[in-house]
């Protein structure tokens, strides 16, 4: 009477639960890589017709308040997410280009209605390529904020980039915490069969 091994047994069930693993942070990374390739390509083929004074610093205040709103629901969806290490990825991958072509939107309307707002008339790539040397704190110089709205906005940027970077990543971090913990704390969620790919 021969005995399977318990090592037998416990293989086929891990894994299948890697192999779901896998699958999600394909899938993960599918949704993150197509959302930022939507986002740059309605930055640059989107219409942005001459607008009144305040639509830079406008569109750049209602955007922050939406980014706000979506990042506490993305959050808060890590904190329940079956794979919260995964969602938290996916969010933080799709939140950092999202805020950058906010600002970088906000400069070119800003630029396009007053041609003295910086050193230069700015593209959009011009302006992207701004607001990302603002976020990598590299400062080349070759670009600057000469009016008023426009170093407001540009002090804005670097103010936001700590909160993100410091206290976005921070809260991340936590909601990853507490979905793990979450996890823990269900019934057969130990078992290495039990982890469903949604994330």
């Amino acid at each position: 009477m021969s005995l399977s091994s318990p090592t037998a047994q416990v293989e086929p069930a891990s894994t299948s639960a890697a192999r779901s693993e896998r699958r999600a942070a394909a899938r993960s990374a599918s949704r993150a890589l197509l959302t930022t390739t939507v986002l740059v390509y309605v930055y640059f083929e989107a219409p942005m017709t001459r607008a009144p004074d305040a639509t830079g610093a406008g569109l750049l205040l209602l955007g922050l308040v939406a980014f706000c709103g979506v990042l506490a629901l993305q959050i808060r969806s890590v904190m329940k997410a079956n794979l919260p290490r995964l969602r938290a990825f996916e969010v933080l991958v799709t939140a950092i280009p999202f805020l950058l072509l906010l600002f970088a939107t906000s400069y070119f309307l800003m630029a396009r209605h007053d041609a003295h707002a910086f050193s230069q008339s700015l593209t959009r790539m011009d302006a992207l390529y701004f607001t990302v040397t603002v976020f990598a704190t590299v400062g080349f110089g070759d670009i600057t904020a000469t009016s008023q709205i426009a170093r407001i906005a540009v002090t804005v940027q670097m103010m936001g980039d700590l909160v993100v970077i410091g206290l976005g990543l921070r809260l991340l971090l936590s909601a990853v915490q507490v979905g793990l913990s979450r996890r823990k704390g269900e019934p057969g969620s130990e078992g290495p069969g039990q982890i469903t790919p949604s994330g």
